[in-house]
């Protein structure tokens, strides 16, 4: 049996959790949006542009990892 304090404290991790995974997925969309704008202008800078691209990559493997850790794979 879990303590109440035990469930009150997964219970917050879970919605810290929640509200990282929102940040970085708001973080993604706005690189993605960037990502656009300088490749949409007469003269982008490419190495500005993979930097982001680097960024936008490392966003979405946390987003995965978050994921991961908030909806387990149920295997039976």
């Amino acid at each position: 049996m879990i303590g109440a304090g035990k469930l009150l404290w997964a219970m917050d991790t879970i919605e810290v959790l929640y509200q990282k995974l929102e940040l970085l997925r708001a973080e993604h969309k706005e690189l993605d949006h960037q990502i656009s704008e300088l490749q949409d202008g007469s003269a982008f800078n490419q190495l500005q542009i993979q930097r982001l691209k680097k960024r936008k990559l490392a966003i979405k493997d946390q987003i995965a990892v978050l994921e991961s850790k908030l909806l387990p794979d149920i295997i039976a």
